[in-house]
C-alpha cells in the first residue's frame, strides 16, 4: 500500500533502533489500520494523548483532529495500540499524520 502513516520524529527514531524487520512489520500494521477505518486517498492529522507504560500506550484519547471523517480518529487509535514506546512512561502526546495521495 502506498499510503503510510507518518509519526513524530521521536517515534521514527525508535523504529530505526528496532531494526528493518520490526519497522516493516509496524508499517504494515499501520497501513492496515488506515485501510480498515478511513479513506486512504484523504489526508488527516490527529493528535492523541495517551498513557505510556511498559513499552505500550493505553487510555488514548483524541485531543486534536484535522480529519475529513471520524474514521481517521479510529485509525489513529488503532495505530496507537501497536506503537512501541520503549522506556517512555507517563502521559504523552502522539501526533499521527495520514498524508493521503
Amino acid at each position: 500500500m502506498k499510503y503510510p502513516a507518518y509519526l513524530a520524529a521521536g517515534l521514527l527514531a525508535a523504529l530505526s533502533l528496532a531494526g528493518p524487520a520490526a519497522a516493516n512489520n509496524l508499517q504494515a500494521k499501520m497501513e492496515s489500520c488506515l485501510s480498515k477505518h478511513a479513506n486512504t486517498r484523504q489526508a488527516a492529522t490527529i493528535t492523541l494523548e495517551c498513557n505510556a507504560a511498559d513499552g505500550k500506550l493505553s487510555a488514548c484519547k483524541v485531543i486534536s483532529s484535522q480529519a475529513p471523517s471520524p474514521g481517521f480518529e479510529k485509525a489513529a487509535m488503532c495505530v496507537a495500540e501497536i506503537l512501541p514506546m520503549g522506556g517512555k512512561s507517563g502521559v504523552i502526546r502522539v501526533p499521527v499524520r495520514f498524508p493521503g495521495e
